[in-house]
């Protein structure tokens, strides 16, 4: 499988398959011609004029002219002096996106590099050469500076990669494959750190994550249920098409998909209304809770919310955002804040608190089915041994409550989190990396707490001894989970290995 990169038409559905399914990337011809029109242009333009970043200081250097035999110092200095983050690696996959990202701005052809830029990018994707980066880094104001620095440094020839799963020097990596390390010509360091890349890779991530736990969210919830034989109205096609939000008109059509062909939802008609009901108190709910009967309105915005955040996404790793901008075909330089990161900042807090809000839901579901008072159907605990003497459920019910609680307390917003820095030259920043790195947090959070919740909804399943009952497909997702992690009755011992598995099954796989 082979990419194009334009540097105009990168979708979510392309950039899964060159983090995930390592597709090959290849240069458009075209794009690459006006590369070389742009560089052209900004050789010939910049030759006897002051342009920043050139053949000036950066930031509020700015106003420092730098002579013509300093220029190429002047980007390596660039480069190695803001390589200096520290904390954690960035994970592999996170470093390929971000890879991923800078090559689709720089291909668009207005910031004045030389073709061998995008050519080296392309060739560390091609080859997993991976620039390390760290956790703590850039304000996502001029860019996300600090962390693009790291992958200039390692383009450069310098610097430590991630190659083979091991961390090694980059030069000797370089060596190894025969891969030239990148020559400055006029701007490329300032093209390549000056930019919002990094929180755009991590932020595509979690925009694919996200979407996953939708889905499996809706699942679970399908199955909630089946389990405790709920009306099927509520997720009714004339139910949810007199109120006409996009999303929860989606969900309800997915919702009945999900449950197409299960033999456990109640027909309202068949149970109260055809026929006379005349006991004083009823046995069973008219209504369910919340938590199972409004998955239509409460999961509705949450996908708006991250179809929302694709669309602010592709457009930004599609967009030109280093500065100055180089025009070209109009034969001039524009300066301005392209790099600010503040579309990508603001959407990882919002997609942050729509996936806390799916936690918080799975959490309450989970609550309801170890809940013997409330569902009235399962043992406590759901505990198929003795009670008193086994527990059940018990235990994992505390990993999911705690990690929902982090997951409410990260919620708080980042992007309004300014500090100004940089002698005030960034007065007002987005923290948009961090907005990213805390919202990938959230997410892997919530597969654990989704972990939990499938162990419990299959022994729930199993103590209803309903599994022939399920939809094909809650059933189909019931099998695979017990081949990870089987029924477990009188015998208690420690869980954690088969939530891993769990974990591992729902954070891996796409539904529907």
């Amino acid at each position: 499988m082979k990419i194009d990169i334009t540097g105009g038409d990168l979708k979510i559905r392309e950039f899964y398959q060159i983090v995930y399914e390592n597709a090959e990337v290849s240069l458009n011809k075209s794009a690459l011609s006006e590369i070389d029109k742009c560089f052209k242009f900004l050789k010939e333009y910049s030759a006897k004029k002051l342009i920043y970043g050139i053949n000036t200081g950066f930031g509020p250097m700015a106003q420092y002219r730098i002579k013509n035999e300093d220029r190429h110092s002047l980007q390596f200095n660039l480069i190695r002096s803001h390589a200096s983050g520290c904390g954690d690696i960035l994970r592999p996959d996170f470093l390929k996106a971000t890879l991923i990202a800078r090559l689709s701005s720089l291909m668009k052809a207005r910031s004045g590099i030389h073709r061998n830029t995008v050519e080296l990018l392309r060739d560390y994707i091609n080859n997993e050469i991976l620039p390390i980066i760290f956790t703590h880094g850039g304000v996502g104001a001029s860019g996300d500076l600090v962390q693009l620095a790291h992958i200039a440094l390692c383009l450069i020839g310098e610097g430590e990669v991630i190659y083979q799963s091991k961390l090694q020097p980059t030069k000797q990596v370089l060596n190894k494959l025969k891969i030239k390390p990148l020559e400055i010509h006029i701007r490329e360091g300032l093209s390549l750190i000056n930019g919002t890349s990094c929180m755009t890779g991590i932020g595509m991530i979690n925009t694919i994550m996200a979407y996953r736990l939708a889905k499996w969210e809706m699942l679970m919830s399908a199955m909630v249920n089946e389990i405790s034989e709920a009306y099927d109205d509520h997720i009714s096609k004339e139910l949810n098409q007199v109120k006409p939000h996009a999303g929860q008109q989606q969900v309800a059509t997915a919702m009945r998909k999900i449950l197409k062909g299960s033999k456990l939802l109640k027909n309202r008609h068949e149970h109260l209304y055809d026929k006379e009901v005349l006991a004083d108190v009823l046995d069973e709910k008219v209504q369910e809770y919340y938590s199972s009967r409004c998955i239509p309105q409460i999961i509705g915005p949450i996908w708006e919310t991250i179809t929302n955040t694709e669309k602010v996404l592709t457009a930004e790793i599609n967009s030109v955002n280093d500065n100055p901008i180089i025009d070209y075909q109009n034969g001039n330089i524009y300066h301005g804040g392209n790099f600010h990161g503040d579309y990508v900042s603001l959407e990882m807090d919002k997609l942050k608190i729509a996936v806390t809000k799916l936690s918080m839901l799975a959490e309450r579901q989970l609550n309801y089915l170890l809940n013997h008072n409330l569902n009235q159907k399962l043992s406590p605990f759901i505990n198929l041994g003795r009670l008193g003497l086994n527990f059940g459920m018990q235990g994992m019910q505390y990993t999911a409550t705690s990690t929902v609680a982090e997951n409410q307390t990260l919620s708080n917003p980042m992007y309004v989190h300014s500090i100004p820095n940089n002698n005030d030259n960034q007065d007002i920043v987005s923290m948009g990396s961090n907005a990213a790195l805390l919202c990938n947090k959230v997410i892997e959070n919530t597969f654990d707490v989704f972990a939990v919740h499938l162990i419990a909804i299959c022994q729930a399943v199993d103590y209803r001894g309903i599994q022939n009952k399920l939809s094909p497909i809650t059933k189909s997702v019931y099998e695979t989970a017990r081949k990870l992690a089987p029924k477990f009755t009188v015998e208690d011992k420690a869980r954690y290995p088969e939530l891993a598995k769990v974990r591992k099954y729902i954070s891996e796989t796409d539904l529907y």
